[in-house]
């Protein structure tokens, strides 16, 4: 019996210091990264987010919780994962409350970080309507109840530093979007755009809040539709906005991704007169004015084959090569759990839609969350999905309730499910450490 003590013990030292550091652990500097020239600092949208920014990690995150349970359970590797993993920052996400709730839970983060000096990262994900009534579905009751409980939001963060990712999929997945046709009259998607445009005037508001509107990802809405929503929903009064929330896919296709719409933002409100307005002519992954597109192998674009965008990027070259970096607009990566990148189910398997986005099987957490990307227009990698929370009870549209990629039913979405932080961090890339 004594043999198997003093390695457990050792474990639970090891894994007690770095829970015992979270609070003041700094932001480790992404692995990998690609060592592209890194912007001023002392820009005006750098103000809150710099090269130097460290982000605030909570000390009594879900990740530190289970490392003790592991550790208990005498699960030394997983323990020890989830201890690396409770190092790291992770954005807070803020879902549901009372204006006076949403205030107070605001306002604790905020002091917490700024004790410790550090930059928290908090989402708002309250929207009217949220996520077409789907696995994450909820928010306010109404419009002026979202805008109640936005303006306590921004009364909470105050005079702090913080980064606010704003509403996940809300521009993605407008009221228009949703199956159904729950919106005929399109009354809805107004109120969500008034909505958001209200929620970065008032986010603004706040001195040292940086603001960055969600646009999905890059196999979602094609690079002119997304720019024009994001125009629409008060980008220009942004900080920017944010990619890859709660999805899988890679880091280097996002980041070209999001420069394409800084660009054809800038193409559509600052470029060449002809164009103004016109975020709809936009090359995109789907398309490009400047390919063929005659079907013939290698001679379009194909959203899933980043080999082909060259033709994409030969559009942006000759219609905003003219735009300088201090123009365009900026954008945050989420990184949480793209390390593998997105999951291709076998051919053949799923008669219906997979949900590739959905507690896809054997993925791994990405780069490390850093402001310090040293990537043209990226503020920062971000974990902003909380790593180990199921996306929803998936089924792959099999007619059943069991996900077959597990053989259980999922946990419902933003439940703790300690088997997908596990093998997520175990799949890390780069592998996980220690923050230094």
């Amino acid at each position: 019996m004594r043999s198997g003590i003093r390695p457990i013990r050792r474990m639970a030292l090891l894994a007690s210091a770095a829970l015992l550091t979270c609070a003041a652990a700094p932001a480790v500097q992404a692995q990998g990264a690609p060592a592209e020239q890194a912007q001023p600092a002392e820009q005006a949208h750098q103000k809150v987010i710099n090269p130097s920014t460290r982000f605030y990690v909570d000390p009594h995150s879900k990740a530190a919780e289970q490392a003790k349970t592991d550790l208990r359970k005498g699960d030394r590797a997983n323990a020890l994962n989830m201890a690396k993993l409770a190092g790291q920052p992770q954005a807070q996400w803020f879902t549901e409350g009372t204006p006076a709730q949403v205030r107070k839970k605001v306002r604790k983060l905020v002091h917490a970080a700024a004790v410790t000096r550090r930059v928290p990262v908090l989402v708002a994900y309250n929207v009217p309507g949220r996520d077409c009534s789907l696995y994450s579905g909820g928010g306010a009751a109404s419009s002026a109840a979202y805008r109640q409980w936005i303006d306590a939001f921004a009364d909470g963060i105050g005079d702090r530093k913080a980064a606010v990712v704003l509403e996940p999929d809300g521009l993605s997945a407008l009221p228009k979007d949703c199956a159904g046709d729950i919106d005929p009259t399109g009354e809805l998607t107004a109120h969500r755009m008034a909505d958001l445009a209200y929620a970065v005037r008032t986010l603004k508001s706040g001195p040292n809040t940086a603001v960055y509107l969600d646009a999905g990802n890059s196999q979602w809405k094609s690079v002119g539709d997304i720019t024009q929503r994001l125009l629409d929903a008060g980008l220009e009064q942004s900080d920017g906005f944010s990619l890859n929330v709660s999805n899988y896919q890679p880091t280097d296709q996002t980041s070209r991704y999001g420069t394409w719409i800084a660009k054809c933002a800038w193409y559509a409100t600052k470029g060449p007169e002809s164009g103004r307005g016109h975020a709809d002519w936009c090359a995109s992954q789907y398309y490009s004015p400047a390919a063929p597109n005659d079907g013939a192998p290698g001679n379009s674009v194909s959203p899933t084959d980043p080999s082909t965008w060259h033709w994409t990027d030969a559009w942006f070259e000759e219609n905003t090569g003219g735009a300088s970096t201090d123009e365009l607009a900026r954008f945050v990566v989420d990184t949480s759990r793209n390390g593998l990148g997105a999951w291709t189910p076998p051919p053949g398997k799923y008669t219906g839609d997979p949900e590739t986005w959905c507690n896809p099987p054997g993925r791994g957490m990405g780069p490390r969350p850093t402001a310090s990307t040293k990537v043209p227009l990226v503020d920062a990698y971000l974990y902003v999905k909380t790593i180990g929370e199921s996306d929803g009870s998936c089924t792959r549209n099999t007619g059943g309730t069991i996900d077959p990629e597990y053989g259980i039913v999922d946990p419902a979405a933003g439940v703790w499910w300690p088997e997908q932080a596990h093998t997520l961090a175990r799949n890390a890339v780069p592998g996980l450490e220690f923050p230094r």
